[in-house]
């Protein structure tokens, strides 16, 4: 799985500040691993230098990680091949996809553009209704992987009108999320080598985790995200929340000693807003991130592997969508407030509240737990606009065609 997370990490280098965005490294990893086992020459190293894997370690590789997400529950995966009858595929490259994941292209590019439609919005749980690509008689040869994610939170948030001071040029109000928890290692703070970056780690009832991350304003999003990365790997230490001086301890935290009228526990109060992300990606706008500088050089012949045929690779392309957000709505800031104004008398308890307010452009890792695999990463500067009627369960797809 190191190997799918340093090319998450490296893809988040790519990642621009000024939009949205959400990626799937676990969706291409899988479909590049497919393609270094059938490419050759330059090709073939430049594929295996994108996965971080000896070429020959490729397929089985790839195998693994596809039945590890067919395992995980709150996951779908699938990967999927399309050809057109005039491919003959080598009998030993074909033998080593999943089975039942070939199909046929058969020329007509409406019906076959239903097809792949069909199969990306059935394993993407109707997320992404369309496969990425372009369809027609030129086309012989579709490899795909779509996958979508689902959790539910262990500790559910409530929403309301959140405060964003990111700089959104519309105006409107965002969707905001807030929690309490007497979780205090939910929340903690790196010192990275760009800079400090808060972690949140929200957790899901089936092994699903998703991390926000917050950096110094100053800080990229590539810097902030592969931070997060860092950390998740063990290579960065991440202070815990209930070791953390009090003040301002990190990017948006601040841990103070708050009076109570009862004996508390410790808590944290997680400050976060709703996103719906969806983006388009274009693999060959980086070539080299994804080792596809020769496969795409125009010249057949780059696949021997996967057929005789004189295969080019044309294009590469990625859907991804991502939801992060509570169910249902609450009207308890009122009761809260009015609960404070009332109280004239001193508290006669102390407790100690660590507060960390995800209030600007933050970055995110959705991460299967047992395996620290990141399944999903993304940017978020633009979150969710707030409507009363909108709150629904967190969700992800993303959709991974290569076409030749």
């Amino acid at each position: 799985m190191r190997a799918v997370n340093a090319l998450a990490a490296r893809w988040a280098g790519e990642v621009r500040a000024d939009g949205n965005s959400v990626f799937s490294a676990a969706g291409v990893w899988p479909l590049l691993a497919f393609l270094t086992d059938g490419a050759e020459g330059a090709a073939r190293e430049e594929l295996a230098d994108a996965l971080g894997l000896a070429a020959d370690q490729a397929a089985g590789a790839a195998r693994e990680l596809l039945g590890l997400l067919e395992c995980a529950e709150g996951v779908e995966a699938a990967l999927g091949l399309w050809t057109a009858r005039t491919v003959e595929l080598e009998e030993a490259w074909a033998a080593g996809l999943p089975a039942e994941a070939h199909g046929v292209l058969t020329g007509d590019a409406e019906a076959d553009r239903a097809a792949l439609d069909a199969w990306a919005a059935k394993r993407t749980g109707g997320r992404i209704g369309r496969m990425p690509v372009r369809l027609d008689r030129d086309g012989s040869l579709v490899l795909a992987t779509a996958s979508a994610l689902r959790t539910d939170w262990e500790e559910p948030f409530t929403g309301d009108i959140g405060a964003w001071t990111g700089g959104r040029p519309t105006g409107e109000d965002v969707a905001g999320l807030r929690r309490t928890t007497t979780d205090l290692d939910a929340v903690g703070v790196a010192r990275a080598p760009g800079g400090a970056v808060t972690e949140a780690r929200v957790r899901g009832t089936n092994g699903l985790d998703v991390h926000l991350l917050l950096g110094e304003e100053r800080m990229t999003p590539g810097q902030v995200l592969e931070a997060g990365a860092e950390i998740l790997g063990g290579r960065l230490t991440a202070v815990p929340g209930g070791r953390l001086p009090l003040g301002v301890a990190g990017p948006g935290v601040c841990v103070a000693r708050q009076r109570v009228r009862e004996p508390a526990p410790p808590s944290v109060v997680l400050a976060a807003m709703e996103f719906e992300l969806t983006s388009e990606h274009d693999f060959l706008t980086h070539r080299d991130l994804f080792g596809l500088v020769t496969a795409t050089d125009g010249r057949p012949g780059h696949f021997p592997g996967i057929s005789r045929a004189p295969l080019g690779l044309r294009s590469a392309r990625q859907t991804a969508t991502a939801v992060f957000s509570a169910e249902g709505f609450r009207a308890t800031a009122v009761t809260a407030a009015e609960a404070v104004w009332l109280s004239a008398e001193e508290l006669p308890y102390e407790t100690t509240v660590v507060r960390a307010a995800f209030d600007r452009p933050f970055g995110f890792l959705a991460v299967h737990r047992a395996s620290g695999l990141v399944l999903t990463a993304g940017w978020v500067s633009e979150p969710k606009v707030w409507r009363e009627e909108d709150y629904g369960w967190p969700e992800e797809g993303d959709g991974t065609p290569v076409v030749f």
